[in-house]
């Protein structure tokens, strides 16, 4: 099956779930996501709380990275630019806080409410150049989404 068709029928799982609370779709989303494409090996999401990126619901193997400062690492890229990072190949960045030496590409999803980042969602790849402008735009579609439950 193609990928938008893919993430189509994930967007529609997200939207049509019954939540209870934040944590609730969170974890929702986690596994959703994970469940539904093979090359997203990590799937997670870091909330701002007190000027830091604090690790929440995810899905894959545990980080010792649960609290990350803005600028540090690609999450923190992200955070600090406002913006969605895709990297390619991680052993090419300067910045970059491994996680797994199995990790090969990354994208990082900024969550906004009202203009200011509030979390971001991040995904890890086994594979290398993993993610590409259609998980990008579907992705930030999903975290657009999410902005109402923060």
């Amino acid at each position: 099956m193609e990928k938008e068709k893919i993430f189509e029928e994930v967007f529609e799982k997200i939207k049509n779930s019954d939540y209870t609370d934040r944590k609730d779709i969170l974890r929702n989303v986690v596994n959703i996501l994970k469940e539904s494409f093979e090359h997203y090996d990590w799937v997670g999401f870091y909330l701002v709380k007190e000027g830091k990126l604090v690790l929440s619901d995810f899905n894959g193997e545990p980080t010792v990275h649960t609290k990350i400062n803005f600028g540090e690492g690609i999450c923190g890229q992200a955070a600090e630019k406002k913006i969605t990072f895709i990297v390619k190949d991680v052993s090419q960045e300067k910045n970059y806080l491994s996680c797994s030496p199995k990790v090969k590409s990354e994208i990082v999803v900024p969550i906004f409410k009202n203009g200011n980042i509030v979390g971001e969602l991040d995904i890890d790849s086994h594979r290398i150049n993993a993610f590409d402008d259609i998980d990008r735009e579907h992705l930030e579609r999903i975290c657009r989404y999410l902005e109402k439950f923060f």
